[in-house]
């Protein structure tokens, strides 16, 4: 596929983790022999097939667990996009896990031009890691943030999760002292999501516990009022970056932005979702099969999508009022061609009704409140 712009936006998917964790509904599984090597093979090739559109400003490795990769493997992946021209990005993240950092590994990523890291702690409570199915130790989150420091990582993001069963707002409240003690350039934070074909969400069926809707928006709050307090600004639902400012700010996570702008960009790897010249590709989620079709020669691609104007249209507006800043008005017009004004005036008005919105000349954005149901805000604009 030829794209009719250039692309500034790259997502490589690495399918593989330790253990796969009971919340998780990413496409993910256990490395198994060579089969690591193989995908490693396949990723270059499919960068070498996209690179003609190529000219990223950020790149981002996700997951699974990126940094299960070896030392070799990631050497061999670098050397490609030095090759190609793809590497020295202004943002370039790796995902990583506290039991997956290495000294050797974090030299590696930083000397290569990776520059921003994302290390998935979701709690610092031992019986929650435990109940959450994750392979670390609270103790291996301290030692490998270090680890990152001492090789010169200077925009470190720490993944939390709450309302996980069995959590109280005391032991969130801790947790969140300790992140901010910690003073990472970045902090993301999640409510725990129930998906099915998770062992968590067979668990919540079969009623092993229940969900306390008050006490989830209780820490949610308490997110909002410590994070804040302790110098960070929420610039999306569940981001927070110091020195943001209106468009986000210097440490907010560009890549991510471009997501919920409506940008363009590339996926690679199995099961990853691009979207380029309005169409939305995704590719196998099949890791065996993504490597058959790219030694081949050609894309692991399993769908094509493309949406009509006024359907993209509103993902990009539900998308973009994740953000503190919401929509400008000229900006969506420029982007979208459609006036917010007047496409979705019933759903608008509804909003400010509700106190979710706020709408003037110049932008709508939603409300602290807003921002707390923007999923069913979200709906509320999408069209066919």
């Amino acid at each position: 596929m030829k794209a009719l712009e250039t692309v500034r936006h790259l997502y490589c998917h690495v399918p593989f983790c330790a253990h796969k964790c009971d919340y998780c509904a990413f496409y993910s599984h256990r490395p198994a022999g060579e089969l690591v090597d193989r995908y490693v093979d396949a990723l270059v090739r499919e960068l070498e097939l996209v690179q003609p559109e190529l000219e990223p400003k950020t790149i981002f490795f996700g997951g699974g667990t990126p940094s299960l990769l070896t030392l070799l493997q990631w050497n061999k992946v670098f050397a490609a996009m030095a090759r190609l021209n793809l590497a020295g990005v202004k943002e370039w993240t790796v995902e990583c896990n506290p039991a997956t950092v290495s000294a050797d590994k974090a030299r590696l990523l930083r000397e290569a031009g990776v520059n921003r890291i994302s290390m998935g702690v979701q709690s610092l409570s031992a019986p929650l890691l435990e109940r959450l199915g994750r392979v670390h130790s609270r103790d291996m989150v301290f030692r490998s943030y270090d680890i990152l420091r001492k090789a010169g990582f200077e925009n470190i993001n720490l993944d939390l999760m709450f309302g996980i069963p069995g959590q109280t707002i005391s032991i969130w409240r801790e947790t969140l002292g300790e992140i901010l003690a910690m003073n990472p350039e970045h902090i993301s934070s999640y409510e725990v999501i129930y998906e099915e074909d998770t062992p968590l969400f067979e668990q919540l069926q079969a009623g092993a516990f229940s969900v306390d809707e008050d006490l989830v928006c209780d820490m949610y709050d308490e997110l909002l009022a410590t994070v804040e307090g302790g110098g960070y600004q929420q610039y999306e639902i569940a981001n927070f970056s110091r020195r943001a400012g209106a468009d986000g700010g210097e440490l907010s996570c560009a890549h991510n932005i471009n997501y919920w702008r409506g940008g363009s960009f590339h996926g690679l790897g199995p099961s990853a979702a691009g979207y380029i010249d309005g169409v939305r590709t995704k590719n196998w989620s099949n890791t065996t099969l993504y490597c058959e079709q790219l030694e081949k020669g050609k894309r692991a691609i399993e769908s094509t999508e493309k949406l009509s104007s006024l359907g993209r249209a509103g993902e990009i507006a539900a998308f973009g009022l994740r953000m503190n800043a919401g929509w400008p008005r000229t900006e969506f017009h420029a982007r979208t061609g459609y006036d917010l004004a007047v496409e979705w005036k019933p759903e608008i008005e509804r909003l400010l009704s509700l106190g979710y919105g706020e709408f003037n000349s110049e932008r709508l954005r939603l409300t602290r409140t807003g921002l707390r149901y923007a999923d069913w805000v979200a709906e509320q604009f999408l069209r066919n």
